[in-house]
C-alpha cells in the first residue's frame, strides 16, 4: 500500500484496553465500537450449509428479491456469531487468566442484516459483579447496519474474566 492509498485508508478502531482490576470504573459507559464488516452471501450460504437454515429468506436471491426484504438477510444467529471477532475489536482486558462466555440474558434483532451490508458492534459495560476468583460484567452489544437507524441485533452478553 502506498502513502497515499494508507493516507486515504478509514482508520480502524483501537480496542480500549482495561485491566481487569479497573473494569469496574467502566460500569454504565460505553466502551467503543469494532471496524464495520462487510457480510455476503457466501458467509450467508456458508452458515446455512453448517447449520442446515437454509431458508429461502437466506440463500435465495430470486425468491428474496419479491419477498418482504427485497434481498437476501442475514442469520440472526451468524449476526450474533460475528460477537467474538467484533468484540475482539472493541475490548480487551487485560490481567486476566481466561474468560468465560457465560450466556446471554437478552437478545433480540429489532431490524433484518441485509446480505452485502456492513456492520459494526458497540459496546456498553451496564453491569459487573464479584465471583469467585474473578467478575462477571454483562455487557450491551448493539450491531448497527450502516445506513440503517434500527439495529441488527442487541444483546446483553455475560462473561467471566478470572484472576
Amino acid at each position: 500500500m502506498t502513502a497515499a492509498e494508507q493516507a486515504a485508508a478509514p482508520l480502524v478502531p483501537e480496542p480500549l484496553r482495561l485491566q481487569l482490576h479497573d473494569l469496574h470504573t467502566k460500569v454504565g459507559q460505553h466502551l467503543g465500537y469494532s471496524d464495520w464488516h462487510h457480510v455476503d452471501q457466501a458467509r450467508v450460504n456458508a452458515f446455512a450449509q453448517v447449520t442446515g437454515d437454509d431458508q429461502w429468506i437466506h440463500v435465495d436471491r430470486e425468491r428474496a428479491a419479491s419477498g418482504p426484504f427485497k434481498t437476501t438477510i442475514v442469520h440472526g444467529y451468524l449476526t450474533l456469531s460475528l460477537l467474538p471477532v467484533l468484540l475482539d475489536e472493541t475490548l480487551v482486558v487485560e490481567g486476566c487468566s481466561r474468560t468465560i462466555n457465560y450466556g446471554i440474558d437478552y437478545l433480540r434483532y429489532p431490524a433484518p442484516l441485509p446480505v452485502g451490508s456492513r456492520v459494526r458492534m458497540g459496546v456498553e459495560l451496564t453491569a459487573l459483579k464479584d465471583v469467585f476468583g474473578g467478575v462477571q460484567t454483562t455487557l450491551k452489544c448493539t450491531f448497527e447496519v450502516q445506513g440503517q437507524v434500527k439495529p441488527s441485533c442487541v444483546a446483553d452478553i455475560l462473561f467471566r474474566y478470572y484472576e
